[in-house]
């Protein structure tokens, strides 16, 4: 064989070889199905499994596309309701080694609550199977009342063998990349992290349609993670073992009637995962990518609107939170206690408006029931009120709401140290008390400042000249006061922030009203003095 022939047949191997790569490199075909769950449904599972009745809606091809290092797959995921399947969702899938080199999407776990599979190759999730290992059996579950053929391998080889034909050019770049770096190299994780924290992913995670991407915080019960359902994203609040008394009262909190509102955090789901000492508890919510009021103030300041949409919408929710709601469709909606309320208990969503999370120490209060073992001094020290640090605590209903109205009267203290209103600098974010007893105070030193010397947070006086600030400085006193009694309801909260937006309209106008008339009688002299 001569030289040109063995260059000739070097370069159409290279190309075959190629192309086969190029047709999971770069775009791939797969069968597309999306159903919206329920809004009711009260936990990750059912969620899922929460779907209408048949597939009303044709399914689409959808094109995926991926970097030329990544590999492209299909999947399904489905459940059989007493023998009728119903398909949750169809798409594309992240590259994962668990779908390398399968021509057909079937799920091999025992009896899966919801079942998925994954595939690679083009349409390869349009027919989906179940069979278990201890089976040698495959169930055929179709996706559409007709038959569909599954592609031949053949086919799909020589169809991915004619690409390089097709782009010579890009196929002689995609080999001298191989020639430098003689393979591709495929991340041996199947869930994509940007936290290379100590913290691992658990093995059980297992291939579901959930997938965790990036610690975005961490905290005394555990860790806050961002993770992907589907194609949307969620929070993961993962506890371990020993907090499972807090995940249960968070998760019994979010399941009351009635606890559906915009201003708190939008609840999706509860697992438990793995078992004995391995076991992981979960709590799935909504993900809001501004994160919690702290971590924002730090980062940016307010103007007097800004400030006014969150101090509302963060009162609205409180109010709602602390109501007892009569019976109606949904049942009764008892009086719940936050018992934690701080500014990283405070999330912001895109539009600034706030929601109230963290329920872990949430305390309900039903009526001919009691609202169970309750503990004095619980929460953030510096948060704490006079009463709690005290721990001259009435174990009433009315107690724990005011105690956390003086969070409120710090919480809103903080929004005014980083507004912009008021005539003069922005100070630096500290936390509430922090330039009187730092970041990290005993109990004792916050019983000392706060009980015996009666301190707060100091008002500056440049907000006292903004007519906005000066009424909230006012409803801040009202909500700090030493007096439990003497403090205010959240919902007076939320009117007085609508009457300091009146105010501040109010007083822009006048002073509007004013260069006019100032203006005017400057040009134009009185009509009598023009005859």
């Amino acid at each position: 064989m001569g030289p040109t022939t063995k260059l000739a047949f070097t370069v159409f191997l290279i190309s075959c070889s190629s192309g086969a790569i190029l047709g999971r490199s770069d775009t791939q075909k797969c069968v597309h199905y999306s159903y919206s769950p329920s809004p009711s449904s009260s936990s990750f599972s059912s969620s899922l499994s929460s779907v209408g009745e048949g597939r009303g809606n044709i399914s689409r091809v959808e094109t995926c596309y991926g970097e030329k290092d990544k590999r492209l797959h299909c999947f399904a995921t489905w459940k059989n309701v007493s023998g009728v399947v119903r398909v949750v969702k169809q798409g594309c899938w992240l590259d994962d080694v668990n779908c390398y080199d399968r021509s057909q999407c079937v799920e091999k776990k025992d009896t899966p609550e919801v079942f998925f599979c994954c595939c690679e190759g083009s349409m390869c999730n349009d027919k989906f199977f179940y069979s278990p290992d201890s089976s040698s059996s495959q169930l055929q579950i179709p996706t559409t009342n007709k038959p569909v053929s599954a592609n031949p391998p053949v086919l799909t080889t020589l169809m991915y063998s004619l690409v390089p034909i097709m782009a010579i050019t890009a196929i002689i770049l995609l080999s001298f990349w191989l020639y430098r770096h003689h393979k591709l190299v495929y991340p041996p994780v199947l869930v994509p992290t940007q936290d290379p924290g100590p913290l691992p992913l658990s093995h059980i995670l297992g291939q579901k349609s959930l997938q965790l991407l990036e610690i975005k915080a961490r905290g005394r019960f555990g860790c806050v993670w961002k993770a992907q359902l589907l194609n949307e994203y969620v929070a993961v609040k993962i506890f371990p073992t020993q907090d499972k008394q807090s995940w249960q009262n968070e998760y019994e909190i979010y399941n009351l009637k009635g606890m559906r509102h915009e201003n708190l955090l939008q609840f999706i789901g509860a697992e438990k995962r793995g078992s004995h000492l391995e076991m992981e508890l979960w709590l799935i919510t909504a993900y809001h990518e501004k994160g919690s009021l702290m971590d924002y103030l730090k980062a940016s300041v307010l103007s007097w609107t800004e400030l006014c949409v969150i101090a509302q919408s963060m009162s609205r929710g409180l109010a709602y939170l602390h109501e007892d709601i009569p019976g109606n469709m949904n049942g009764q909606k008892p009086a719940v206690a936050h018992r934690d309320f701080k500014s990283k208990n405070v999330l912001l969503k895109s539009d600034l408006t706030a929601c109230i999370a963290d329920f872990g120490l949430a305390l309900r209060f039903e009526a001919g029931k009691s609202p169970g073992d309750t503990h004095g001094q619980v929460g953030t020290r510096r948060y704490m009120a006079p009463e709690v640090l005290e721990g001259a605590i009435n174990f009433q209903r009315d107690a724990f709401l005011r105690i956390d109205m003086y969070a409120v009267g710090l919480v809103l203290w903080e929004l005014a140290s980083r507004c912009t209103a008021a005539d003069g600098p922005v100070d630096e974010y500290l936390l509430p008390f922090e330039e009187e007893v730092g970041q990290h105070p005993s109990l004792e030193d916050m019983q000392d400042v706060v009980v015996h010397k009666k301190q707060r947070p100091v008002l500056r006086e440049c907000w006292q000249k903004h007519a906005g600030l000066a009424l909230l400085c006012e409803t801040i006193e009202d909500c700090w006061d030493h007096e439990a009694e003497a403090r205010l309801s959240a919902g007076c909260v939320a009117e007085r922030v609508v009457q300091m937006q009146r105010q501040t309209n109010i007083t822009a106008t006048d002073n509007i009203v004013t260069v006019v008339t100032m203006v005017t009688n400057t040009e134009y002299p009185p009509k009598e003095s023009s005859l």
